[in-house]
């Protein structure tokens, strides 16, 4: 009795889940790129860090909303233009006391420096995936950055009737290159990146 519900319920998967795929408003397709202006969508975009703490455990955190602007031209990617700000506030982490510290003067010092900004200088497109060089301003310093680019998605939102685009990203930066480097080694001075970027197309 129980092989057989679990077989119907296999079933029953694979014949729901295409159909659901295909409900899905935006798909890998670059030809559903317009081009133009698009806006930073701070509610689906992510910026998460990763360290290695102690050598016994990665520690990440999350900064969570974003504006900016991206602009792309579908038939010429590799003159697309990135420009976004970060608010070094927004930082998120499991522990609020761990998060105090982070904030903090020793660290990132968010009442000096509330924001991060990256601007794009090269766009070395591959198919589907890209190069992104670009400046990344942290801590009052500004440092060149590369990102490895991989397009996700596009199409209308349903609820803003409006063309997105979604990347994801990931990167590597050293935290003492922007000083940051207090606790090396004991927390490792590299750090890696990983993204997720939305924009919704300006009117």
């Amino acid at each position: 009795m129980l092989l057989r519900s679990l077989l119907a319920a296999v079933l029953l998967l694979g014949i729901i889940t295409p159909s659901l795929a295909q409900q899905l408003p935006g798909t890998a397709d670059t030809s559903r790129i317009s081009g133009g202006t698009y806006a930073v969508d701070a509610n689906h975009t992510q910026v998460t860090w990763t360290v290695d703490h102690l050598g016994i455990t990665p520690l990440s955190g999350m900064f969570a909303a974003t504006s900016g602007t991206l602009v792309l031209d579908p038939a010429h990617p590799e003159t697309a233009q990135l420009n976004v700000t970060v608010p070094i506030s927004s930082l998120a982490v499991t522990s609020q006391s761990f998060g105090t510290d982070l904030a903090g003067p020793e660290f990132f010092d968010t009442a000096t420096f509330p924001t991060a900004t990256f601007a794009s200088t090269r766009v070395k497109p591959d198919g589907m995936t890209a190069t992104v060089e670009g400046d990344l301003t942290l801590h009052g310093i500004t440092r060149p950055v590369t990102l490895e680019v991989t397009f996700f998605g596009a199409g209308v939102n349903p609820r803003s009737k409006r063309e997105n685009v979604g990347f994801t990203a990931t990167g590597r930066l050293k935290r003492s290159d922007f000083g940051l480097g207090l606790a090396v080694p004991v927390v490792s001075d590299a750090v890696s990146l990983s993204i997720v970027g939305a924009f919704e197309k300006r009117p």
